[in-house]
């Protein structure tokens, strides 16, 4: 979708306090929204959709806390990459496509 904004101005912010059961989430992220979106339909209980903005593709949300989580990821060591890397190798990871399924022509 084509907003006039620039990335930066395309921005994702989650506040909540320790009082309220609730998070709250504007975002244009379009990941984001389609999560939120299709988890809202599933459990209106734990979320739903509180506005859109179609001119400017953002939407709101609020969510139970609990139910929304941020992962933290430590970064892979220089030997954890390589690890990962001969083990993608061995399995083919980088081959063709046609080497997977066979070559339909």
């Amino acid at each position: 979708m084509r907003t006039g904004l620039t990335k930066q101005e395309k921005t994702t912010d989650i506040w909540f306090d320790e009082k309220e059961p609730l998070i709250h989430i504007r975002t244009h992220n379009t990941d984001l929204k389609n999560r939120l979106t299709a988890y809202a339909a599933a459990h209106p209980g734990e979320c739903r959709q509180t506005d859109a903005d179609p001119d400017t593709g953002c939407m709101e949300f609020e969510i139970r806390k609990g139910r929304f989580s941020f992962r933290l990821t430590a970064p892979y060591s220089a030997e954890r990459r390589r690890a990962a890397s001969e083990a993608a190798k061995k399995c083919g990871v980088h081959r063709k496509i046609t080497h997977l399924y066979g070559d339909s022509n």
